[in-house]
């Protein structure tokens, strides 16, 4: 790493030691085959993924930086920008498309009046359209901050899980 990068003030040390675990699962001159770890350390700590923070992971992996870009635009877990409260992804591979996910998203979008990849004014909820989550005879499914996996999410139960989440934010 540089000097320019090193500095302790972009990841805590805390966070730089979940990161060293990761890396000690591969061999040394393997290192960024930890990146998708690392970026979700980093992105546990901060809310979501700066270029700062990627330019600080790709540093500590020895990696090009756009590299960890690649990686971090690709997969919908990531946010580049910091989300709401609670980001809710669903999934609508065809699977999940065929089993209700394309009415639950539309539920979901006219009951949070916003669109895919936007955030409620009150910064409550971001919508997040995702790729299959590996569940697919539980869908549709939706993952809630990229932690929860919620299965059979239809307009009743995606009632339920707003509400949930409201009460939850409120205390």
């Amino acid at each position: 790493m540089t000097a320019a990068t090193s500095s302790a003030t972009v990841l805590s040390a805390e966070s730089l030691k979940k990161m060293d675990l990761a890396l000690a699962k591969y061999p040394p001159d393997q290192r960024q085959s930890a990146v998708m770890a690392a970026l979700t350390v980093a992105q546990d700590e901060k809310g979501h993924l700066s270029t700062e923070v990627m330019n600080f992971v790709a540093a500590y992996l020895g990696m090009p930086p756009i590299a960890v870009y690649e990686v971090a635009s690709f997969y919908t877990l990531y946010d580049l920008k910091k989300p709401g409260k609670y980001k809710l992804c669903i999934c609508t591979n065809l699977p999940c498309a065929l089993s209700g996910a394309e009415h639950a998203a539309e539920h979901l979008k006219k009951k949070l009046g916003i669109g895919w990849n936007e955030t409620t004014a009150d910064g409550r909820f971001t919508l997040k359209e995702g790729e299959c989550f590996g569940a697919c005879g539980d869908a549709p499914v939706v993952l809630v901050n990229n932690k929860r996996m919620c299965s059979w999410m239809r307009p009743a139960e995606l009632d339920r899980l707003l509400a949930e989440l409201a009460a939850e934010g409120a205390q």
